[in-house]
């Protein structure tokens, strides 16, 4: 497949900024929910990487990025760099798969923030997850959180192509608005906060700084670039061993500690003073009752199909040169086309991360 490179995206990073300015708060669970959420983190795991959870191929990872693959180069997990950044879900599509933390997950305060936030009448709790981590360099490249649109969403849609699609800006009539409060609880010394471009990707970027025990945002993640910051001690941030199938889980040998494991190996030791959890609640927000009926019933739904052909008709009208594919969701060169084409680029003017102070 050939890309002109004269041929450019439908939008810029800079054109991404959230409903409003991210809404910094403390104390997002109370003691006793914090408790009963790691609970059962240590109790169901151990967990597996982001990348191994959200990703079939490193193409589809450059898709929902930024940059381009190289013309012969075969890409490989060892070239995508994998950082030791690991996921586990505690709700979907609006159930909460633990009862022990209902009231964590059908959270009033938050339906109450969110609904302001978003200055929307209606707002209802869709998706909780946690990210869990020891020592870790910068979360990545900044990015934009999965977006859902109706008729298709992360639950039967890969990643890599709804990334494509908010990117493309192309299906803003079917995109899902959402509002998330993000929370995190980190003990450790050494960054572990989180960077945000609330004013688009040109813009100074927003730090959110430790401490970090229970300090958390309201925002919306879909249209706001961010990353985690790097944490904990610089020689410890790269464990020897990782590989796609590592995981992360309770230490059986330490009531308090975590291990991450390569092929039953156990290749890092992750004191609880240095694990850093990441707890992200997500809510759909609709605006007015027409905004919700077009939801509920179901008015004006996207396939996969209709986006890609979307996607298709764009390249050709733009003059992308390329051979149609056969099977769009699972052909590498065609992902790796869409990533090119609709590279709108990332913030570069990224902090310094945090190093130990006698380094």
């Amino acid at each position: 497949m050939a890309f002109n490179s004269s041929v450019v995206a439908n939008a810029t990073a800079h054109t991404f900024t959230p409903a409003a300015p991210p809404r910094i708060f403390e104390g997002a669970y109370s003691d006793d929910q914090h408790a009963r959420v790691l609970d059962v983190v240590r109790r169901n795991g151990p967990w597996k990487l982001i990348l191994a959870e959200n990703f079939s191929t490193p193409e589809e990872v450059i898709a929902t990025t930024s940059g381009t693959i190289p013309e012969g180069i075969t890409l490989t997990w060892d070239m995508i760099g994998l950082n030791p950044v690991f996921r586990g879900y505690l709700a979907r599509n609006g159930t909460c798969f633990y009862p022990e933390i209902e009231d964590a997950f059908f959270n009033k305060k938050f339906l109450d923030m969110a609904r302001a936030y978003a200055g929307a009448k209606y707002a209802k709790p869709e998706m909780m997850l946690f990210n869990i981590q020891g020592p870790t360099p910068i979360g990545g490249p900044p990015h934009l959180d999965g977006t859902d649109f109706r008729g298709i969403s992360m639950d039967n849609t890969p990643l890599w192509l709804l990334l494509t699609m908010a990117k493309s800006r192309l299906f803003e009539r079917w995109r899902i608005k959402k509002t998330q409060v993000v929370a995190w609880y980190y003990q450790g010394k050494i960054g572990g906060g989180f960077n945000c471009w609330p004013n688009g990707a040109a813009a100074e970027p927003l730090q959110i700084n430790a401490p970090m025990w229970g300090r958390a945002v309201v925002v919306e993640n879909e249209t706001m670039f961010h990353h985690g910051q790097a944490c904990g001690p610089v020689a410890k941030r790269r464990p020897q061993g990782m590989d796609i199938t590592s995981t992360f889980g309770a230490d059986p040998a330490d009531p308090t500690g975590w291990q991450i494991e390569t092929f039953g190996k156990v290749i890092q030791k992750v004191p609880a003073e240095e694990m850093r959890l990441l707890l992200h609640w997500d809510s759909i927000v609709y605006h007015d009752d027409e905004e919700l009926r077009t939801a509920l019933e179901h008015k004006d739904d996207i396939t996969q199909e209709m986006a890609i052909n979307i996607l298709i008709a764009d390249m050709k009208k733009n003059g992308v040169a390329f051979e149609e594919p056969s099977d769009p969701l699972h052909d590498n060169a065609f992902v790796g086309l869409l990533s090119q084409v609709y590279d709108i680029g990332v913030p570069t003017n990224v902090p310094a991360d945090a190093v130990d102070e006698a380094a």
